[in-house]
């Protein structure tokens, strides 16, 4: 028998102290046996400030140097530039959540850490790496098992889903979420199909500047923030639409003039020409039955007068977004050009609404499978309107992953707890290297609770012990507040059971794939071409040497 592998009995007594409760000098830091540990450190620390309903809110710069205020998980991972592979990889994990059930992003990263530094010291200890992969699988089957067995509430299938969804649209936001949350949860219930379907695309989301978040409303159809231009300013039946992401009108003024232009008389044809085509794009949308454009781009003023002669509203769109999301609705091209599209979209009336000093544009219609509702955002600053506009997302997400799977299980870090303590017992009983991985796996989930009286500002020792003694009691329903511990049942703080597992499978493929990587290997450079066709070897060492691997597998934030 190998030496150098613990028995089970010497396992437990190898094992160090954690490294967050045992710091060490820079002089006596060991090189971490995980090559990944660092750079999810690194990434971990980015998202734990922001984790829970009292983190702090970040300032991202975008590559078009706007600023965005904003404490989501998943935009400032969007935001960060990663270099390093396992950075990547977990980032990757993070979004895929997101998409998948529209929450859970920060909870994948960190407990991914806490599960990683865990397994750090499991291999300093000596415990092989094909022993800690299948006791953290055998570990993380366990957790799913008893998952489903701490759902003590579910929505039912005509009952207002408000109560469900506080805690979820408060977690994202600063403001008070109240009015917001029984606005979504309205919208939700009443387009839910009969058979219990919901389908998000359903319910629309449009920010209009002015007025607090008391004044959101919802309007009927889909409302857009855009601008009607023109004289026309709705179609009341049989509205047919056209979208572009182009200028309405000529070529853009700053490109590139192909034509040769000689004399004046050469200048006043090329004018006619030009307004001529475009009298003909015009007359060919009113031709094939468009009574509605939605424009990307400029609106030209000579277009925009043809554009009333034949009858057409003409609509400026404020965002990309607006407009794509108009094109998946209406199920019409985005076409680069003013030509009629194939496939029009359709709609019953388009018309403006103002709200106080906020003009929206609705598309509404009279038919099954089309939006029924929209959400409207008032707010003061764009920030607001943004974390606003987050949290109805959240809240829509959170509402499909209940019409799949209604169930609820305990918030606020009362479910981590519990789990905890259902793996520490079974550690303790275990014999070989299961007992000290199960005993791991336990405090990485209690970590999660430490972070949110961290964030809380609390005092961590004395909220973690006191959560720990009314666990060991068998309360199970008490969790991180504000101000302390709290029965999350009583303040209503719930998580959805189907966010919960799908974050545990994604946490355990990422973990199970770190724990096997022992180095990074990058490929070797290609020669640049002027190395190829320049034989002279003394110029060629003259040229810089190839990136350092530091800078290519460092985590840039």
């Amino acid at each position: 028998m190998d030496s150098t592998v613990p028995s089970a009995l010497e396992l437990p007594q190898r094992l160090a102290l954690n490294p967050r409760e045992s710091p060490r000098s820079p002089e006596e830091e060991e090189p971490h046996l995980l090559s990944s540990l660092a750079a999810v450190q690194t990434l971990a620390s980015v998202i734990r400030p922001c984790y829970g309903p009292h983190g702090r809110q970040k300032f991202l710069v975008t590559m078009k140097g706007e600023t965005v205020c904003t404490g989501c998980a998943t935009a400032i991972l969007r935001a960060l530039e990663l270099e390093h592979p396992a950075a990547w990889l977990l980032r990757e994990a993070g979004q895929t959540q997101a998409e998948n059930s529209g929450d859970g992003t920060a909870f994948v990263v960190l407990l991914t850490e806490a599960l990683l530094e865990q397994a750090e010291q499991l291999l300093k200890a000596g415990l092989p790496r094909p022993q800690l992969r299948e006791a953290y699988a055998t570990a993380t089957a366990e957790v799913l098992a008893t998952l489903p067995s701490l759902a003590i509430q579910s929505l039912g299938p005509l009952e207002d889903p408000s109560w469900a969804l506080h805690s979820v649209m408060n977690t994202h936001t600063l403001s008070p979420m109240d009015h917001l949350t029984k606005l979504v949860a309205h919208a939700c219930w009443a387009i839910k199909e009969l058979d219990g379907s919901f389908k998000p695309e359903r319910v629309g989301v449009c920010a209009l500047h002015g007025g607090t978040l008391e004044d959101s409303c919802l309007l009927p159809g889909l409302a857009i923030s855009g601008k009607l231009c023109g004289q026309m300013a709705a179609v009341l039946s049989g509205a047919r639409v056209a979208l572009f992401a182009c200028p309405f009108g000529p070529a853009h003024p700053n490109a590139p003039a192909m034509a040769r232009l000689s004399s004046p008389a050469d200048l006043a044809q090329f004018s006619k020409g030009s307004d001529q085509l475009l009298e003909k794009q015009v007359g060919q949308l009113a031709a094939a039955g468009i009574n509605v454009a939605v424009v990307l781009g400029e609106v030209d003023e000579e277009t925009l007068t043809l554009a009333d002669k034949y009858g057409i509203v003409v609509i400026q769109a404020r965002s990309r977004m607006e407009i794509i999301y108009l094109s998946e609705v209406l199920d019409t091209p985005l076409l680069p050009r003013l030509l009629p599209p194939q496939r029009p979209g359709k709609c019953q009336r388009v018309y403006r609404q103002e709200l106080g000093d906020g003009l929206a544009v609705v598309f509404e219609w009279e038919c099954t499978g089309t939006p029924a509702l929209t959400v409207v955002l008032r707010g003061a600053t764009t920030q607001g309107l943004r974390s606003a506009e987050q949290a109805v997302y959240h809240g829509i997400d959170a509402y499909f992953q209940l019409c799949q799977d209604p169930r609820l299980i305990p918030g606020a870090g009362a479910t981590e707890m519990a789990l905890a303590k259902m793996l520490s017992d079974k550690g303790s009983r275990l014999e070989g290297p299961s007992g000290p991985a199960f005993l791991a796996f336990a405090w990485a989930l209690k970590y999660l609770p430490k972070t949110l009286a961290e964030n809380a500002g609390l005092a961590v020792s004395d909220v973690m012990a006191e959560m720990s003694g009314v666990h060991q009691g068998g309360n199970l329903l008490m969790g991180v507040g504000a101000e302390g511990i709290i029965n999350v049942a009583q303040e209503g703080v719930w998580d959805t059971l189907i966010v919960k597992a799908q974050g545990f499978r994604a946490v355990a493929e990422v973990v199970l794939q770190l724990v096997t990587v022992d180095e990074i290997v990058v490929a070797k450079k290609s020669p640049t071409h002027q190395q190829i066709w320049n034989p002279d070897s003394k110029k060629t060492k003259k040229h810089p040497p190839p990136m350092e691997t530091k800078k290519i597998l460092g985590l840039n934030n």
